[in-house]
Formats: C-alpha cells, structure tokens, sequence
C-alpha cells in the first residue's frame, strides 16, 4: 500500500436542517474540504458516500449533482455506526492501492427526532433487534446492560460513567460544531431521567443531522498540492466484524471486533496505545466511552474506573494525558450515523496540523490520534492518523 494523507476536510455544524436535503448537506461538506484542500472538484478521481438510513438513494450520484458531475466513479456505503468510517476507508484503500490519486469521502445523515425508530433509517429490523424477547435489541438497553455488567465485575458506579458525560458537554461548549454546546454538572446528569440504567439522558447521544468529508492524496500529489503545509499520513485503517463465539445471546458482545481492529491498528501504526495524542471514540453512551477506554488499551482491564479519576477526573480531558472526544463526542457534538466516522476524522486532522478549527480545544503538540466507530450488527473501525 502507498502512502495516502488527509489533503483538506469539511464538516457542517450538526443539528437540525429539515429546510435542507441530504446531497445538499453533502455538498456544502465537500465543497468546504475542496476549498481546505485548494482543488476543484474535477481534480477528484473518486468518491465514496457514507449514508445509513436511505442506503438506496444513490447519494453519492445525487451530491455529485450539486458540485460537479464529472463522470467519475461513485459508491454509497452503509455499514451501521461504521458508515461514514468506511466510506473513508474505500476512499483510503482506493488511494494506497495506486488506482487513484485523489478520492474523496463524504458521510452525511438526516435523522428525525426518532432516530433508527423513526423514518430515516426504515426502522428497526426484528432479525436484529429482538427487543422484548431478549430484552436487549435496541442499543439503550444493550449498553445498559454492558455498563452493568462492567459494574458487577470492577465496582464501575454511575458516578462514573456520569463523569464522563460532564466531560463530553464541557467539551462541546468548545466546539462550534458541536449540535449541543451547554455544560451540566455531574448532579444534573445523575439526576436526569432514565433511560436504560445506568445511562441518564445527558449519558445518551442525541439524534441530529450532518455531513463531513475529507480529500485523500497520494504522496506524489500531497507535494504537488500541499503548498508546504504538513498533512496528516493515515498510519492505518482497519475494519472488522465480530468473530463466531459461543456467549450468552441475552448479553451481547460490544467489544471484541473493537478490541481486534485495536490491536491491528496499532500492529499497521507500529505504535501502541501509549503514543496516542488524542481519542475520538465511539461515544454513543456514557457506559460505551467507558467500555471502549479499556477496548481501546487506554488504560487495563477493569481500570477504567480509575482512568476517569485518575487527577481529578482530568486524565481523559483535555489537559489530561489521554485525551478522549474532544470535539464532545456522539454525547455532545452529536450521532448524524452516516456522518459521523467522518467527523472523527476532520477532528484529528484538526489537531494534528493546529487548525483553527480546533484553535479552543487544541490538544498541545499533538502527532498521532486514532478515531474509533463501532456499529452493532456488527461493524467497527479503528484509523490511526500521524503528523
């Protein structure tokens, strides 16, 4: 595989666009990467669009329509969570493989208030989501569950996972990209209504709209386009599945295909956990940012406890040593599905290169983050980027 970097992203503030269509959101992403990247849109060779809920609408064809038709190829991806994540990831392997030199990766969504329950993703399907017989198909409930069981066997207790919630909304009110951008204190979030114990509502991701995009070059075309600037190299890009395990099926399993792609990331990076700078990781809940800090080898098993009061609670904040979703995360910044693998991305690319973009929450000196999607069903992806 060539060397393939991050040339340019683009990324609209999340929220609500009902007066907007899904390639419009699209397009007013990949315009705003071309433009940070300095190209027009007949320079790109390839596009891969990331959409979850209406996987058949051709939206990349459709996008193409509002910035420039220029005939190139085009796919759409859906992939759960992981959507966005693996739009990138074609766009990657389309640029390492040597068939292009320029591809370009846009994840966008447009979700009603219900979310996966709602229009926008055709509703639940009862092969997948066996809620009531199982008690565990719809995703509250399946991290509910993980987080008490991560209680039952480290001691973890609500506070914990309620800091991490405060954490990801003070965040936020650093990040004008953010769909939610007001500090709670760690009373409020106890003490808001339930939604599947142990996450409250501040410890659940809000549903919303948005679009992200980034352009990826081959290193030949980084220094015949990059003017000078320093631009971020994807060390590794890796997806998986879960692998066959005999487990109880009432408890589902949340972290072995995240655990793999980790360590395949760091083993393609050639570095380890330790080295990161900062982390966005796959938020949805409260109880999965815990879960995932251990997946992710931020810290060791049964300790994650502890890596969140770690320095007064500051070790996964910024100004800590482990920094984790400072953009705000799925809790704060928002969960648009087909957007948000891509939105990770621009948040490291930010830091990475001192963007404004990131100028309030800028991790100082950072040099490698990894951004981590997980969709149950199942899919997740680990991307490692340097500087």
């Amino acid at each position: 595989m060539r060397n393939v970097y991050v040339l340019g992203t683009g990324m609209i503030k999340f929220g609500r666009y009902p007066e907007k269509t899904v390639p419009e959101l699209g397009g007013e992403a990949v315009l705003s990467a071309l433009a940070d990247a300095g190209i027009a849109m007949d320079q790109v060779q390839f596009l891969a669009c990331g959409n979850f809920g209406q996987a058949n609408a051709s939206y990349a064809q459709r996008i193409l329509q509002t910035v420039g038709q220029t005939g190139i190829p085009a796919i759409n991806v859906a992939n759960a969570c992981a959507t966005g994540s693996t739009a990138f990831r074609e766009a990657y392997l389309s640029v390492g493989s040597g068939l292009y030199d320029i591809a370009l990766a846009v994840g966008v969504e447009q979700m009603g208030k219900q979310g996966l329950l709602g229009g926008g993703a055709g509703g639940a399907d009862p092969a997948y989501a066996p809620e009531g017989k199982l008690g565990s198909g719809l995703m509250p409930a399946v991290f509910g569950q993980a987080g008490m069981e991560h209680m039952r066997k480290y001691g973890t207790t609500l506070a914990h996972m309620a800091k991490i919630a405060v954490k990801s909304h003070k965040h936020a009110t650093k990040n004008p990209f953010a769909q939610y951008r007001t500090e709670v204190s760690l009373e409020e979030v106890m003490n808001a209504r339930m939604v599947a114990y142990p996450n409250t509502l501040f410890m659940c991701c809000p549903t919303g709209d948005g679009a992200a995009a980034a352009v990826l070059v081959s290193e030949d075309k980084l220094r015949q386009l990059a003017g000078g600037r320093k631009r971020p190299r994807i060390a590794a890009s890796v997806l998986t599945t879960d692998p066959y395990t005999a487990r109880d099926a009432a408890l589902p399993d949340v972290s072995t295909l995240t655990r793999t792609a980790a360590q395949q990331a760091y083993e393609a990076a050639g570095i380890g956990p330790e080295d990161l700078s900062l982390t966005e990781l796959h938020d949805c809940f409260a109880s999965a940012e815990l879960i995932h800090y251990e997946n992710l080898l931020l810290c060791k098993e049964g300790e994650a406890g502890k890596f969140i009061d770690e320095g007064g609670g500051q070790h996964p904040d910024l100004g800590g040593k482990v920094p984790v979703n400072v953009s705000g995360g799925l809790l704060s910044k928002g969960h648009p599905i087909g957007a948000t693998g891509v939105a990770n991305i621009c948040e490291l690319v930010w830091h990475l290169t001192r963007d404004e973009r990131a100028r309030e929450r800028q991790v100082p000196d950072a040099k490698v983050g990894l951004a981590h999607v997980i969709g149950l069903g199942s899919a997740c992806t680990v991307n490692i980027l340097t500087i």
